[in-house]
């Protein structure tokens, strides 16, 4: 037997082996041709998995080779056309448009090889990442840390820093640097200031049904004035509760659906119908008139003393059909913003009313799309002072 020589000798004889093996020849005799024993013949086997390493993958056709871009070439040299181009070449008019467009010269030349070599640049992987930069990298923690979400990020960024697209960055970007890891040079605990507070994507699944009683005397949503629906007119609420482990605690939520404004609802003492009534009556009467319109609650048992309610406050109250809680979507969305702050499982009669009114202010104080990216209590603060100009909402 041969001995082994040089690195190169060596890459040149497992190469030739390759060879002979797609010649149809078997191994022992490849590698008798080669000069190697059979056993090396075998590594180079099992390291492979069978599959010849020196064979190049044959490019996709939905790619343009270098022979078509050859042909591209030729034939933009003697005159012709996108369009008769893209029919020489089997491809639509705008694969043919695209390619012109970016590798031609300044010159409007177009020079296949250089084409070519562009395309094999641009396929190279692993492609430099967005969040990669450091700067981008740091706008987006100083308000991920601030509990802001990524769509709000996005928008904040392009209204920020306008002229400087480097600085702008897709949800879905700042998602995937949060779930997948080595996606970008954010932190890997800031996945914990999303509202779910995960470090992974899941699956929506079914929603759990509660159990429905029935509440004597309700009115429902189905005769609730039509204005409210276009949330034109300010003064309609949305609310609910939040609940602790084991339901023994809660949190009353209530949302203004005009300006997505939040207030929230002390109950240190259980979420009975009498507690829930008893801490609605002072909040809701520290609001004017032209802002106590309507509350819309579901057919829950904490809201069975909802005549004392509208007795005290003149605030008419309406319930939700059983398993709709899309018809109090303002304050669904709330609540799954609220969970980032009071979490599920745990005991929610420990937080103060100083630290809900910090919560309910934080939330307040986020910018909102359907704002045109004011604030809650922006939009609110003017409805105070100017109740004949309420702000547009655009989204429900």
């Amino acid at each position: 037997m041969l001995q082994m020589g040089s690195r190169l000798e060596h890459r040149a004889r497992e190469a030739k082996f390759w060879e002979l093996l797609g010649q149809g020849m078997s191994r022992p005799a490849a590698c008798d041709a080669v000069g190697v024993h059979p056993r090396q013949g075998y590594r180079w086997f099992k390291a492979a998995r069978g599959k010849n390493p020196f064979e190049r993958a044959s490019r996709s056709g939905r790619y343009l080779s270098e022979e078509d871009r050859l042909r591209i070439a030729d034939l933009r040299l003697g005159g012709a056309g996108v369009r008769r181009i893209a029919a020489e070449l089997g491809r639509a008019p705008s694969t043919i448009s695209r390619e012109l467009t970016r590798n031609s010269s300044r010159g409007g030349a177009y020079r296949p090889y250089a084409a070519q070599q562009r395309c094999r640049e641009r396929a190279r992987r692993p492609k430099p990442r967005k969040l990669d930069r450091v700067e981008l990298a740091l706008q987006v923690e100083l308000r991920l840390v601030r509990n802001w979400s990524p769509e709000q990020i996005r928008d904040d960024l392009a209204r920020t820093f306008p002229d400087r697209p480097e600085m702008h960055v897709s949800h879905e970007t700042i998602y995937q640097s949060l779930f997948v890891q080595g996606r970008g040079h954010l932190r890997a605990d800031l996945h914990k200031h999303l509202r779910t507070g995960r470090a992974i994507r899941r699956h929506r699944g079914e929603p759990r049904r509660a159990s429905w009683s029935k509440i004597r005397d309700m009115i429902l949503i189905s005769e609730r004035p039509a204005e409210v629906d276009d949330r034109a007119v300010p003064g309609h609420w949305e609310g609910d509760l939040i609940v602790g482990i084991n339901a023994r605690s809660a949190i009353g939520t209530l949302v203004e659906r005009t300006t997505r404004y939040v207030m929230l609802l002390h109950l240190p003492n259980g979420h009975s119908a009498d507690a829930v009534r008893d801490a609605m009556i002072p909040t809701i009467q520290t609001l004017p008139e032209h802002l106590r319109r309507s509350l819309t609650w579901d057919q829950g048992t904490e809201l069975a003393r909802h005549k004392d309610i509208t007795l005290a406050t003149d605030l008419a109250i309406y319930f939700c059909d059983p398993h709709k809680p899309w018809q109090r979507g303002s304050n669904e969305n709330t609540n799954g913003l609220l969970r980032q702050y009071f979490p599920k499982s745990t005991d929610l009669s420990v937080h103060s009313p100083e630290r809900l009114l910090e919560v309910a202010a934080e939330l307040n104080g986020r910018p909102r799309k359907t704002l045109d990216y004011r604030t809650p209590a922006e939009a609110f603060e003017q409805l105070l002072s100017d109740p004949t100009q309420p702000p547009v909402a655009t989204t429900p």
